[in-house]
């Protein structure tokens, strides 16, 4: 049974993925808090603390597929934890030589914490890879559109002319930018959990730091410089990278679904047979990807809130927040790995129509020119008066329908300077494309 439709087996298909719901299941959780007690157990016997028998039968007993789960949850109500259930098991799974060595000097959270650092490592390279190759297929898109002439739009309307892959540069930029903060975050958050009681491994006298190094090496983690129970930055600033690389995607997104919009029409989703189809409208082609970039972004966005709140950890071991996290990091990353999907199927297949976007380009009769006209004239007139005039002539454009270049034939300022061919180059847009091709090139030189 399921609340949640990305963890369905039928909705789930439109949010998230089965490679990231893997991930980050309970299976899983459960798998990793076994590896750590294990890890621990290794650990502690090269510092001749545990005996290496016990440390090897301890490994050996570890799997999951062992566990009496409804006992284990009958257990988990009882304390609140998992831990205490579970350690209980994999001792008598372990033998009771083996066993009496198990979760030596740790504590509930240290095993917890360690488990979800251990998913969120293989959670961060599966959005890594979906990452990159979203980069890759933006960055043939701007390099293949970069001469690509068509509208630029500020408040909905038509500014100055871009090219699209200026347009997909914008898009892109942020995202090579999220690489570069996956792979500063990492050393910060993917950190050891292990403290102890209170945090300070009283429990293993002089010892402690060391088994704490030793176990960090043993499961390939960064060790932390000081125990972090309810210092939980690390895990927030994990939550909160997804939330900006979904913002960075709902951008592409909306762009996206303004511009398939019939009136527009510029570009589409990639086209499969029944793909964004109606029940009743056989023409309908929706923008399906994108509005689950948008639906699941905003469920990650609201996620965000809910684990910053969580920071507020009280004294040495939070009463209520850390129990927050689960609620919000499973579901943030299955949403952002969703999202992320659904770009790559964008960037790698976006259908563009350089033909609509020369036609809308056109639609205006030049006035997309109006500042490259006024630049042009500033010279000859002066800035203000130029302003003035053309501001004019386009009234009398939209007033008379008629091209911007003949309605500034009609203003004698203009017309006793240029003839109609100079008046007419000035409102070409390709001859006022500004740095987009250099700005293009820069993106892409991040690469």
């Amino acid at each position: 049974m399921t609340v949640n439709p990305a963890d369905s087996p039928v909705l789930g298909a439109l949010y998230g993925t089965n490679a990231m719901r893997a991930v980050m299941s309970e299976t899983q959780f459960l798998q990793s808090m076994l590896d750590v007690e294990a890890a621990l157990a290794r650990a502690q016997a090269r510092l001749g603390i545990v005996p290496a028998e016990a440390a090897a039968a301890i490994t050996a007993a570890a799997r999951a597929e062992s566990l009496d789960l409804p006992a284990l949850a009958a257990a988990t109500r009882n304390t609140g934890y998992p831990v205490v259930g579970l350690v209980k098991q994999l001792s008598a799974l372990a033998g009771p030589e083996a066993g009496r060595w198990t979760h030596w000097g740790a504590t509930t959270q240290d095993i917890m914490d360690s488990a979800v650092v251990l998913q969120l490592r293989a959670a961060l390279k599966l959005i890594r890879a979906e990452l990159a190759a979203t980069i890759q297929g933006f960055a043939r898109m701007a390099r293949a559109h970069a001469g690509t002439v068509m509208a630029g739009r500020t408040h909905l309307q038509h500014a100055l002319p871009v090219t699209f892959g200026y347009k997909v540069a914008i898009w892109l930029s942020p995202l090579i930018t999220m690489t570069e903060r996956l792979d500063q975050l990492e050393p910060r958050a993917l950190r050891l959990q292990f403290g102890g009681a209170a945090g300070t491994l009283a429990s293993l006298g002089e010892q402690g730091l060391a088994v704490h190094e030793e176990l960090a090496r043993e499961l390939a983690l960064h060790p932390a410089d000081i125990t972090w129970h309810v210092a939980r930055d690390g895990l927030a600033e994990i939550v909160t990278f997804c939330g900006l690389l979904c913002g960075a995607l709902s951008k592409i997104a909306t762009d996206v679904m303004l511009m398939m919009q019939t009136e527009v029409a510029e570009v589409n989703e990639p086209h499969v047979t029944g793909r964004g189809g109606s029940s009743t409208m056989p023409q309908k082609r929706n923008p399906i990807s994108c509005e689950y970039i948008l639906a699941q972004s905003r469920g990650v966005h609201a996620l965000v809130g809910q684990m910053l709140s969580a920071m507020a950890q009280d004294l040495e071991r939070g009463t209520g927040p850390w129990q927050t996290e689960p609620l919000v990091l499973g579901q943030t990353l299955v949403l952002t790995h969703g999202a992320l999907a659904q770009a790559r199927f964008l960037s790698e297949g976006l259908v563009v129509d350089p033909a609509r976007m020369r036609q809308n380009l056109a639609s205006t009769g030049g006035l997309i020119a109006g500042e490259q006209v006024m630049m042009g004239l500033a010279p000859v007139l002066g800035r203000g008066e130029a302003h003035h005039v053309v501001n004019r002539a386009c009234d009398q454009a939209i007033a008379h329908g008629i091209p911007l270049a003949e309605a500034l034939m009609q203003e004698e300022a203009v017309a006793s300077q240029l003839d109609a061919a100079a008046v007419a180059a000035l409102c070409e847009p390709e001859s006022y494309l500004g740095s987009a091709r250099a700005f293009v090139d820069r993106v892409l030189a991040r690469l």
